[in-house]
């Protein structure tokens, strides 16, 4: 019965999306209790993963690079929130099944000034076997590199997990990105999320509403609400990355 579900989801999703793999529960012990799939969806036993490229293209417009990049995003976001809430309903109507469907970006849980997904997506596609994470921080698909936007579903059916990629996805020895990121967030040797956030997400109700004490405090409905369709300052390492070009591109800083 799972074998024959698990083969129904992938037949749904088909073409609607460019990579699926399935995570069992217990590959997120290591996640921080209230981002466990547990707290998630009751009885959790599987992460269903699947995720849509953006083009390549955008990051080679001579003039709309960001503005091609933001209307990318933000349009693949909206089209796997929706594809998260079909296919929950869709497996809830194979049997006595509960599904939650993950949010792509909004909203978010903050820890202190520290924005958190409710699952990590990219986390979550590690362990459905669909990359691995880079030296950016950034999880990259064989094929796809670090171009595939990732949505999310949690449900107690319990079905096979995906074989793991344990390989590094960076070319040996490679420093492109470390190299050429405008905020420095490369510190030591290791990337810091936070340096890189300040840096490339910006809105422009963000100066207003929480520049003040009391702003601060509803910064997790400020940016929930009012600042979910944020502009994106930044994606020079997607640019530089040789794991997003054609074979026969060259530079493209």
């Amino acid at each position: 019965m799972a074998a024959d579900l698990k083969k129904s989801i992938i037949q749904w999703l088909g073409d609607k999306v460019d990579a699926v793999g399935f995570a069992s529960a217990d590959r997120f012990n290591d996640a921080p209790e209230k981002h466990h799939p547990a707290r998630i969806c009751k009885d959790a036993r599987t992460v269903i993963v699947f995720g849509k490229t953006v083009p390549r293209g955008m990051l080679k417009s001579p003039d709309y690079n960001l503005y091609f990049l933001h209307r990318s995003y933000h349009s693949t976001y909206m089209y796997l929130d929706d594809l998260g809430v079909k296919l929950s309903n869709f497996v809830e109507s194979q049997g006595d099944y509960l599904a939650v469907p993950i949010p792509t970006f909004a909203p978010m849980v903050f820890h202190g000034a520290e924005s958190w997904g409710i699952l990590s997506l990219k986390h979550a596609a590690v362990n459905a076997g669909l990359g691995a994470f880079g030296r950016n921080g950034l999880m990259f698909h064989p094929k796809y590199g670090s171009l595939l936007r990732l949505g999310a579903v949690v449900t107690d059916a319990e079905l096979a997990p995906d074989t793991l990629i344990d390989t590094d996805p960076c070319p040996p020895k490679c420093e492109a990105c470390l190299k050429a990121c405008p905020s420095k967030a490369f510190q030591d040797g290791s990337f810091n999320k936070m340096i890189c956030m300040s840096y490339t997400i910006k809105h422009a109700i963000y100066p207003l509403a929480l520049r003040s004490e009391e702003g601060l405090k509803q910064i997790e409905l400020v940016i929930n609400t009012a600042g979910y369709n944020y502009w994106i300052n930044c994606d020079t390492c997607l640019r530089v990355c040789p794991k997003n070009r054609r074979k026969n591109d060259g530079e493209i800083i």
